[in-house]
């Protein structure tokens, strides 16, 4: 039985390891304000960046699908990993050694987790054959790589390397290492023989090691070198543990910051089209591992270009000029709306691979194929009425009915009549009008085909924690909604475009970010303060807490969240520690207590209302005692409004 690691070391770890330089691994954060950084989140899809890391705290949080904690639990979640596998993962960027506490009869090996065993196997893996491209046998891989226009440290870089072509040269060698015949196989860098003992995987090709976006060695491209190999031309890992090709992108840890700088990244087809690209200038190429671009390749890609409605980027699609390229062309346009980015599509006039382009005319020719990219749907409309004969009407007619569904897809309207436009003047229609109509018809009957298939599913009424905002319970949501079918537990739906809300958020984030600031006042506030039931239960929690006025005895935070009854309320306090307050100006007094004030102020405004209703009710009939009682209660509220209204946070 392993061993646990020491709480002390856990705690250096997360000390340690910034989580927002762990984040940033994954995806681009940009400046959220108040010292916190934000970004697309991993964990779902979504348009508009919706996830935010408070680097001061520790913390990450989604305001779209509830998903947060610390640097470890940001780890865990998007790997799959263990406790302990995240801890060790994290350990070994910091430099940090563990210490275990001993339970006796296992070997230090042993004491980590799978996936860490795992991708230490594909490591030492990498190295192996890096260093076998060295020796005689791989000089039929190295005049490979040269006939290809690469040189010594272009494959030194992409690291490179051969597998011998025995059958378990590698097997020996990690063996040696302290690998177990089993880690070999589930690693899927061996498979069992006919007698059952494993055997290499990867014999007499060149390999190309595959990296996660981290850098961390997950599997390999190997290629067929010679004429006796019947294998395919490409063999890839297969899927295991921490290999899913659908996932990962080659190139993709070489390329992720000049993607995210650039706003650009360039797909395509094959290991050699990446090493070329790179060799020409053009750094943001990656390419899928023997599989086509998907879903899964998207949210990654649409993380590192924080592809939001505002910041468009470039994704620039470069396919073989075969049927078997056009085909993958028209398969990339299907995906092209899942992109707010900009989809482009270069293939060379000839037909060329780049690869092929770089070595037959050089590195511009290869820059210059990206940089002469074409719109992604203008290929895709010119190769559907590329079959059709445009020289008669019938011709036409039938042209422009195979490509307006195309155009169907666009949700935006001016993009859709733009290229309804393009479309017509390509097939001679001068009428832009009929034109523009006609593909909006097009465009209505695939809106019905889409909602077909959810049975209105998808509708309803949407539930929120409080009275409704001036603009109804449809608009769009905010930080503090929640999607309509959540995963887990989640608290009550929460309408910022209600002013009382908005206060009501901003009071309880000053409480738990800058408590200092609104104590001793904000304890003594009531539960019945806050109409939202979960910025109540909230106000309940941190008074169970101690109060914002005990935040200096240390872990004010921490003490909060274990005050929570449940996930749901856990998960709306950690929204709140890290979300950022709502103003451009320092965070002071004057500006807590402004907020103080119209908390307060709401709430006496509700209260004087409550009684005047109470008075209209009772009319000339009630009993005086009661009508005297709540006549000067009204008299008092108002006093204390007006005071709230001429001194400010003095009058509290």
């Amino acid at each position: 039985m392993a061993g646990k690691i020491r709480e002390e070391d856990i705690k250096a770890v997360r000390d340690a390891v910034p989580i927002d330089s762990v984040v940033s691994e994954y995806l681009q954060l940009r400046n959220a304000g108040g010292g916190n950084l934000k970004g697309l989140c991993p964990f779902h899809d979504e348009k508009s960046p919706s996830f935010q890391v408070s680097p001061s705290k520790g913390l990450y949080h989604c305001f779209g699908c509830g998903e947060g904690g610390d640097t470890i639990a940001f780890v865990m979640k998007l790997e799959h990993l263990s406790f302990a596998e995240t801890v060790e993962r994290l350990a070994a960027q910091a430099g940090i050694t563990l210490r275990y506490e001993e339970s006796g009869g296992y070997t230090p090996g042993h004491r980590k987790g799978e996936r860490t065993r795992l991708v230490e196997a594909h490591q030492a893996a990498a190295q192996f054959y890096l260093e076998q491209l060295d020796g005689a046998e791989a000089e039929i891989g190295r005049r490979f790589l040269a006939e290809r226009g690469f040189d010594q440290a272009t494959a030194r870089h992409f690291e490179v390397g051969y597998a011998p072509a025995g059958w378990d040269h590698l097997v020996r060698f990690l063996r040696g290492r302290g690998f177990t015949d089993k880690e070999l196989v589930v690693s899927g860098l061996a498979q069992e023989s006919r007698r059952g003992s494993p055997i290499d995987r990867f014999r007499g090709r060149l390999m190309w090691p595959i990296k996660d976006i981290t850098g961390e060695v997950v599997g390999f491209g190997a290629r067929r070198l010679r004429e006796d190999d019947q294998g395919p031309k490409y063999l890839n890992t297969p899927e295991t543990p921490i290999f899913k090709k659908s996932q990962h992108l080659y190139g993709i840890n070489l390329a992720k910051r000049d993607i995210a700088k650039s706003l650009r990244v360039v797909v395509v087809e094959g290991y050699t089209d990446v090493m070329a690209c790179h060799a020409a200038g053009v750094t943001t190429a990656v390419a899928t591992c023997g599989t086509s671009f998907g879903d899964d390749h998207i949210k990654v890609l649409r993380r590192l270009l924080m592809d939001t409605s505002e910041l468009k980027g470039e994704v620039i699609f470069t396919f073989d000029g075969d049927a078997a390229g056009q085909k993958a062309a028209t398969r990339a346009y299907e995906d092209a709306d899942k992109f707010a980015a900009q989809s482009y599509i270069a293939v060379a006039p000839d037909g060329m691979d780049p690869c092929e382009l770089r070595l037959s005319q050089g590195d511009s020719a290869v820059r210059a194929l990206v940089d002469g990219r074409v719109p992604l749907v203008e290929f895709a409309l010119r190769s559907k009425i590329a079959g059709y004969d445009l020289d008669n009407a019938a011709g036409r007619a039938s042209a422009f009915d195979a490509a307006a569904p195309l155009l169907a897809r666009f949700t935006n309207q001016t993009q859709r009549h733009t290229w309804a436009v393009e479309l017509g003047a390509m097939l001679g229609y001068m009428d832009e009008r009929w034109v523009t109509r006609r593909v909006d018809q097009f465009a209505r009957w695939e809106r019905e085909r889409r909602q077909q298939p959810d049975g209105g599913r998808r509708g309803g009424p949407r539930q929120h924690g409080g009275a409704p905002g001036p603009g109804g319970p449809a608009g769009p949501p905010g930080p503090g909604t929640v999607p309509a079918a959540p995963r887990g537990p989640r608290g009550p739906r929460l309408d910022l475009r209600n002013p009382a809300h908005q206060t009501e958020r901003e009071l309880l984030k000053l409480a738990l970010q800058f408590p200092e600031l609104v104590s001793p006042a904000f304890d003594a506030y009531g539960e019945d303060e806050f109409t939202a039931a979960p910025y109540a239960a909230v106000r309940r929690i941190i008074a169970d807490a101690g109060g914002a006025e005990s935040a200096p005895a240390g872990d004010y935070l921490a003490r909060v969240s274990e005050a929570a009854p449940d996930e749901a309320a856990r998960t709306l306090i950690r929204e709140l520690a890290v979300e950022p307050l709502r103003t451009r100006r320092p965070v002071d007094e004057l500006y807590a207590g402004a907020q103080l004030v119209q908390v307060r102020s709401r709430a006496v405004a509700r209260r004087i209302a409550e009684v005047n209703s109470q008075l209209r009710r009772l009319g000339s009939h009630g009993d005086p005692e009661q009508v005297a009682a709540l006549q000067g209660e009204l008299w008092a509220l108002e006093q204390y409004g007006r005071a709230l209204r001429e001194q400010g946070a003095a009058a509290l």
